[in-house]
């Protein structure tokens, strides 16, 4: 049973998410909130699996709400919801520590999908989708290659586990990574284990950006 926190400024927004997410047995609305300044203290209290998190909202807003509830250091991850595909708000929202987003319009088996993959530690953005993103993202992120040299987190990489993560910051699948170094995905899920726990990235999304900091991927490149 994956528990969810729903947060969205609209009455019937909410009323909807409730309603398909309580259809099926494995997941279970335990609370709602109309605000980020809601959210951040119903997480706190019901400590949900998952966040839906809205973007725009009055007062406190879902990014500002995302990042306090990751701060916090809680179990709850944050999956973003936006009406806008390739906004500042995504970029934000990632800075935020969210897991990933989704657009509004998904369908319903895209939502629940979605939702369960945040819950496992997954991030939900498809590689396609997740170069997309980058694209807009790398417009806010100054290229800085010598921190890559500095950072004691890139230091404790083995040699196989930097070019994982350099794979990673491309948005290659497990399976592309696999074909491309001749391992089988089971070794290359190992070492994306290790490469996230080693530079303390939440999900593969957060390694990502750590990647693009760091001057190890840039867009489009193969």
């Amino acid at each position: 049973m994956t528990t969810v926190l729903v947060v969205d400024d609209q009455p019937l927004q909410r009323y909807g998410f409730r309603i398909l997410l309580d259809s099926v047995p494995e997941t279970e609305v335990v609370g709602e909130a109309a605000h980020g300044a809601e959210a951040v203290r119903k997480t706190a209290e019901l400590r949900p699996d998952v966040v839906l998190m809205d973007v725009r909202m009055p007062g406190m807003d879902g990014i500002e709400a995302t990042r306090r509830i990751v701060a916090a250091g809680d179990r709850s991850r944050v999956l973003v919801l936006t009406t806008f595909d390739l906004d500042e708000y995504v970029h934000a929202a990632l800075r935020a520590g969210a897991s990933g987003f989704l657009l509004k319009d998904v369908r319903p088996e895209e939502l629940l999908a979605g939702i369960r993959a945040v819950a496992a530690g997954d991030a939900v953005i498809a590689p396609a989708l997740t170069r997309r993103i980058l694209d807009e993202f790398t417009r806010y992120v100054p290229a800085h290659p010598g921190d890559s040299v500095r950072d004691p987190r890139l230091g404790s990489l083995t040699e196989r586990e930097r070019e994982i993560l350099v794979a990673i910051g491309k948005g290659w699948t497990n399976g592309e990574i696999a074909t491309r170094f001749v391992v089988s995905e089971s070794t290359v899920k190992t070492h994306v284990g290790r490469v996230l726990a080693k530079i303390g990235a939440r999900d593969r999304i957060q390694a990502v950006i750590f990647a693009y900091d760091h001057g190890l991927a840039r867009p489009n490149t193969d």
